[in-house]
């Protein structure tokens, strides 16, 4: 640490200042980062691994920023640091004003993570990495000013950092997506920047007037930390910021998915950093340690009910997350070093961050073809628990590690006896869990559970219980009889087989809990499209219509999946598939797997790869009879495929009779009326139809529930389809149109949620 010099003044900066100063750079840092992903995320179909590999790079480029603060405190004087560090702000707003930088070129479906790295290092690097700077370097200003003059502490200084952060970070969704244009978000936020710079200028005054700033370093009052203590620091930062990606990944892929649900893993983590480093911490460590320890347990025998119970999962999914990562930052604060270690103190827990991210975004979707990284470091985690006296353990928690080994070891025995393999309902997006919930399977998970928080004072013990239940968890979730696992960029996708008394067995392609298409093995229904696609369905209304109008259709569709829709092509049709993932092209077309676009189509069926709004983009005018969009069922919403913009350029590639069709169908988002307003602004006209199956299936056709718009360049186009009586007008005032710089993701989930909740207002 340092002391004053000698006859220095007394006199220090205002301490509000400093407060002030971390306050804004935080808020601008966590603004700028879902900001950026409505600018660029978009592009590669707002994936789990999207938002992922965009948080590794955050951390990393957080990394970058606390080295750079490391490094200037060579610089001997506040002074310099001062100069210095608002030069760099000033170079690194070249970059501005925010905004896509395009010197990369189009997305890259075969290397999207390294497109989007350079995309985002070239867009907003700079001014992120000097902006997340700021927290520990005022730190070491303040440390150097009133922390030598009255002996205070900077690290309260981080919570609020953290503080500024978690506003931003939720204001963006609830206030500034709705109320703000796209341009008027990036035109403010650089002025922000630039208000920024201005406070800091202010800061930095008001501390080279300090005489205290040119003080005499002493040695400090602590040795400096060891490498074991640093590799400790690492790994406690680590553990939260895996899970915080794990989390997310396994909430939006397995129980339901939304781009802003993405955002509540991160505002936990950032309140757990608040609690954290408070002067006095709102929640105790022993009663962190006793909530986590129940948390956890919970959380992974949770895990073989994947869609069922939504608020039930989320509640305990992110209280296990958000207990863990406090558990871990109350540890980093108690290890915390002398403030004159306080940059590499800094430093050390942003590189955990880049570790646990890039474990996650990287290495873990090549290693692992499920979600495997989420329960295996949540278990793990429990290692950072206190060990205890490893001597000296009772011999009933013995006794309690057995019980709760056996009991987990059970659970998908029990299973298996309880009903053997689940099979899939006929409700497509949601497979039928209700017989996991025997008395048999909830007795052992409850008995693994209390045996597991029995020994929750010694971490080894604790940890093999969970370690054991963690596997056998996913043994028991396992219901369907999934014959392959594959995992991408772009998700996890499973192959998998049920039977269906109609039809036979039935091969279906899964992504999380989404169906995205069935296909009979019995050779009479083989080519007979299923779920989505029957002839019942809207889809299959307007393409058996357009057949029996017309001799040969030239037809383009959005997401491929299986293949479904191929199986109406005739030998004088053309279908183009456009397709974003290049996994789901070698599946889909793979006759061992599916065999809709090798065997049951009769003519030419072709594969776009590529983000399909660039790629149709390129067809000529006037291309299509039929143009399907079918990207919207999962529940990461590709939303710049559904705007004002997006729909007129579609309308532009049709013949003048031709029909665009969006698949709407979403189990939680209501997408029917923005599209219906979004049709009326780009010119079209639109019909609409909620499709219900019937409970029965008489046909053998294994049909599903569907939502759907039809859109055409003019009004006779739709005449017949109208006239059928299914269809019904459009009704474009019940929602804002999207545009490229408008999406209101949350108020298309209020939306859904109303219409299911009728006390809603």
């Amino acid at each position: 640490m340092t002391t004053l010099a000698d006859g220095a003044q007394a006199r220090t900066a205002p301490p509000a200042l400093f407060a002030i100063t971390v306050f804004t750079s935080a808020a601008l840092v966590f603004l700028v980062q879902p900001m950026v992903a409505k600018l660029v995320l978009p592009l590669l179909g707002g994936s789990p691994s999207v938002w992922n590999t965009s948080m590794a790079f955050f951390q990393l480029a957080l990394l970058a920023g606390y080295f750079y603060a490391h490094l200037l405190q060579r610089i001997p004087s506040v002074r310099g640091q001062a100069i210095a560090h608002i030069a760099a702000l000033l170079v690194a707003a070249v970059a501005l004003p925010l905004r896509v930088n395009e010197l990369v070129g189009p997305p890259s479906s075969d290397h999207p993570n390294l497109w989007l790295l350079a995309v985002l290092t070239l867009s907003i690097g700079a001014p992120f990495a000097i902006l997340s700077a700021t927290a520990p370097l005022v730190q070491a200003w303040h440390a150097r000013t009133i922390g030598a003059a009255e002996g205070k502490e900077p690290y309260v200084l981080y919570a609020a950092s953290n503080l500024g952060s978690l506003i931003a970070l939720l204001a963006y969704p609830i206030v500034v997506e709705p109320l703000t244009s796209l341009a008027e978000q990036r035109y403010g936020w650089s002025a922000g920047y630039g208000l920024f710079v201005l406070v800091i200028g202010a800061l930095a005054l008001a501390v080279m007037r300090v005489r205290s700033a040119a003080v005499v370093r002493v040695e400090a009052t602590a040795p400096a930390p060891s490498w074991a203590r640093r590799a400790g620091w690492v790994a406690l930062a680590a553990i939260p910021s895996s899970l915080m990606l794990g989390v997310t990944t396994h909430i939006t892929t397995d129980v339901a998915s939304a781009p802003f649900l993405w955002v509540a893993p991160l505002a936990l983590y950032l309140v757990t950093f608040i609690i954290a480093f408070q002067e006095r911490s709102a929640i105790p460590p022993a009663l962190t340690l006793t909530l986590q320890a129940a948390a956890a347990a919970a959380c992974v025998a949770l895990l073989p009910f994947k869609a069922t119970n939504l608020p039930l999962q989320l509640f305990v999914h992110l209280a296990a997350f958000f207990l863990t990562a406090l558990m871990c930052h109350q540890r980093l604060v108690a290890h915390r070093p002398d403030p004159a270690h306080l940059t590499e103190f800094y430093l050390c827990l942003s590189l955990g961050g880049v570790v646990g991210g890039a474990f996650n975004a990287f290495l873990a979707p090549v290693i692992f073809n499920d979600v495997w990284e989420y329960p295996i470091v949540l278990a793990l985690s429990c290692l950072a628990r206190p060990w205890g006296d490893l001597n000296r353990i009772p011999r009933w928690s013995w006794a309690m590690l057995i019980v709760g080994v056996g009991a987990a070891i059970a659970t998908p025995i029990a299973v298996t006896f309880a009903g053997g393999r689940m099979t899939t309902e006929s409700v497509v997006g949601a497979f039928d869990q209700s017989e996991l919930f025997d008395m048999g399977m909830k007795t052992l998970l409850v008995l693994a559970v209390l045996a597991a928080f029995m020994v929750r004072r010694h971490a080894l013990l604790f940890f093999a219980v969970l370690a054991v239940l963690t596997y056998a968890a996913e043994a028991a979730a396992d219901r369907t009889d999934t014959r392959q696992s594959w995992r991408s960029f772009f998700g996890v996708l499973k192959l998998s087989q049920t039977y269906v008394p109609s039809i036979g067995q039935v091969k279906m392609l899964a992504h999380g809990t989404t169906l995205h298409g069935a296909q009979a093995q019995d050779p009479r229904y083989r080519c007979r499209p299923m779920v989505y696609y029957t002839p019942n369905t809207p889809i299959g209304q307007v393409f058996v219509a357009k057949q029996k109008a017309s001799p040969a259709l030239r037809i383009g569709a959005v997401g491929l999946g299986t293949g479904s829709v191929a199986g109406y092509v005739r030998a004088t049709d053309h279908l183009s598939f456009y397709e974003i993932d290049p996994l789901v092209v070698r599946i889909a077309s793979d006759p061992v797997n599916f065999s809709y676009t090798t065997l049951c189509a009769k003519s030419l069926v072709d594969y776009v790869i590529g983000d399909a709004r660039l790629t149709v983009a390129k067809e000529p005018p006037g291309s299509f009879d039929i143009l399907l969009i079918d990207a919207f069922s999962s529940d990461a919403v590709p939303a710049h495929l559904l705007t004002v913009e997006a729909v007129r350029g579609y309308l532009t590639k049709l013949k003048p009779d031709g029909i665009l069709i969006l698949h709407l169908s979403n189990r939680n988002l209501d997408l029917m009326h923005p599209a219906q307003a979004v049709a009326r602004a780009a010119g079209g006209w639109s019909l609409a139809q909620n499709y219900v199956a019937p409970e029965q299936d008489p046909d053998g056709t294994w049909e599903s529930s569907e939502d759907a718009v039809i859109i055409a360049k003019n009004k006779a186009a739709l005449d017949a389809f109208m006239a059928s009586g299914k269809w019904r007008w459009g009704d474009p005032f019940k929602a804002k149109p999207w545009t490229d710089d408008y999406t209101n993701l949350a108020g298309s989930l209020y939306a859904h949620l109303k219409s299911r909740w009728t006390w809603l207002p």
